[in-house]
């Protein structure tokens, strides 16, 4: 009795504001034919309330023309309908259905529906046409709503409005919570709005338009949009270039010191973090997704200074202002940071990046706690091996080393622990081949002195053979490096080049997210004062 109440009340409502619908409805530029398709279950609260909601819309408006037809019939088989009510919206133009009634809050977003299909007009944002073209496979978009839910129409109206732009790639079903609990069930959609797109969750609750865009292009829940800029030049105080946890650390501090900054990112934003499946040391942060810290980071910076992700600087030219040139644009800048980062040496052997994440690990500290009781090789033989070795031993992983020399690199200190922890050495040792399916389940070795060769049962492979700096910038700008290959800086971060700056692992540091973020502030701090106060005007 309660659910008859209320489709009755919402069908007195649309008869009261009938006056404000014609008015609306009249300036349509198209018609809007709606094929409602319901079973012969006639004591369905929902199949009546939606016929007379849109028996009242048709006799509204004569651009609006409604046609049932039965579940089990030709029509409905040929368009894969299989619950009633569904309700399809102009099917020669659009991939539109409703599966359920629109009621209580969702009868507003059917009102706003028929209004934009009957204009077939977007109304989306330039930067959301700008995300929107640059999908280029087909999206199929479910959003489940109620009819109780006020969040639930900003959610379905951004997919409507990128159906509306683009009805060759885009399909929509707005899915009502009641009316389907089956459907409900099977994609555990039990908060109100819920939004996947190809049977992925892109979205959890309403979204702002660009963000749900960028959802949409991404096949995966965004927390952050950065809008595109179209300026051909930028002018900046300072401009930071590598948007991990130095650089965005840097980007906060510099701006919350006054100066106009701006960060520059070629790749992933957080750099090595945003690959790493859990961060556990982190002060704060007893357990958190590295890819969870980045949009922390990010997100905080981005309430400070502009950030231009996917755009890769390319050459620094010398002047009063420092000129780059980036493969979108060109910045002016009095001051430049390079916090370009270092990356993993890799083995380059086959097998590597095909099960990389799926056993092949560079962190012992990020994957370790995952191979508790199984059996793991590290191949290295400086501090950072044999100092994750010791920490891979510790939490009860069966860790053995591969080493190519007849010696370790590292510190005495560090062999005596692993002679005293009992930790297996493969001397003049190297691996050839990382083997398996679905993840690593063994590898080939060869001894480099004698030539032979056998295969052993492990179930990962930690690698630690040093990294390497990203310094193709800082090298083409002509700044110093250290015989390891870093860049060369002093404690307060100068180069040997004037207006150029260098913070984090790219100055050879403990490659750690924590001293990272603080070399990238004490950077920021120090280019403040320098820049009230130059040292290379000073004599």
């Amino acid at each position: 009795m309660e659910e008859n109440h209320d489709h009755g009340h919402d069908n007195v409502r649309l008869e009261e504001i009938q006056p404000q619908l014609s008015r609306i409805f009249a300036k349509l530029e198209h018609d809007v034919p709606l094929h409602l398709i319901l079973s012969d279950d006639k004591d369905s609260p929902f199949n009546q309330a939606t016929r007379e909601i849109l028996q009242t819309i048709a006799r509204i408006s004569p651009k609006i023309q409604v046609r049932e037809h039965r579940l089990d019939d030709d029509f409905a088989k040929e368009r894969g309908v299989t619950s009633s009510p569904t309700v399809l919206f102009d099917p020669e133009h659009y991939g539109l259905r409703w599966l359920g009634a629109p009621l209580g809050e969702e009868g507003r977003m059917f009102i706003e529906a028929l209004v934009m299909l009957g204009n077939r007009k977007s109304d989306l944002s330039e930067q959301s046409r700008r995300i929107l073209d640059r999908i280029t496979s087909p999206r199929h978009v479910q959003v489940f709503v109620s009819m109780t839910c006020p969040y639930c129409p900003q959610q379905a109206m951004n997919v409507l409005k990128a159906v509306v732009a683009r009805p060759d790639l885009i399909t929509l079903d707005i899915v009502d919570v009641q009316a389907n609990p089956e459907l409900t069930d099977r994609y555990s959609a039990y908060s109100t709005p819920m939004t996947f797109a190809n049977d992925k969750l892109i979205g959890k609750g309403a979204q702002p338009e660009e963000l749900f865009l960028t959802s949409l292009e991404k096949l995966e829940e965004q927390a952050i949009f950065i809008p595109d800029v179209d300026a051909k030049e930028i002018e900046t105080d300072l401009l930071i270039i590598g948007g991990g946890p130095a650089g965005l650390s840097a980007g906060i501090y510099a701006a919350r010191a006054g100066l106009n900054a701006a960060i520059l990112e070629r790749g992933v934003l957080g750099g090595l973090i945003a690959t790493t499946p859990e961060v556990e040391n982190y002060p704060g942060i007893s357990h958190m997704s590295g890819k969870t810290l980045v949009e922390i980071m990010v997100a905080h910076a981005l309430e400070y200074c502009q950030i231009f992700p996917g755009e890769a600087a390319l050459h620094i030219a010398m002047g009063e202002r420092l000129e780059i040139q980036t493969t979108r644009r060109r910045f002016r800048s009095k001051v430049v940071l390079l916090a370009t980062g270092a990356d993993h040496k890799h083995l380059n052997i086959p097998g590597e990046e095909r099960l990389g994440g799926r056993g092949v690990s560079y962190c012992a500290t990020c994957d370790g706690p995952q191979f508790r009781d199984k059996k793991v090789i590290m191949v290295g033989g400086g501090n950072g091996a044999i100092t994750e070795a010791l920490h891979l031993k510790n939490i009860d992983v069966d860790i053995t080393i591969v080493h190519r020399r007849d010696k370790l690199r590292a510190q005495e200190h560090l062999a005596k622990k692993l002679s005293a922890d009992k930790i297996p050495v493969l001397w003049n040792t190297e691996v050839k081949e990382i083997r398996g399916d679905k993840r690593v389940e063994e590898v080939l070795l060869v001894d480099n002195q004698t030539g032979e060769t056998s295969t052993m049962p492990v179930d990962g492979i930690f690698i630690s053979i040093g990294y390497l700096p990203e310094v193709e910038l800082a090298q083409q700008a002509g700044v110093e490096l250290t015989p390891e290959g870093y860049i060369k800086s002093d404690r307060r971060h100068h180069t040997s080049v004037p207006g150029i700056y260098a913070a984090g692992d790219v100055e050879g540091q403990f490659k750690q997210i924590v001293t990272a973020a603080a070399y990238g502030s004490e950077a920021a701090m120090a280019i403040f004062e320098d820049l009230v106060n130059p040292y290379w005007t000073t004599k």
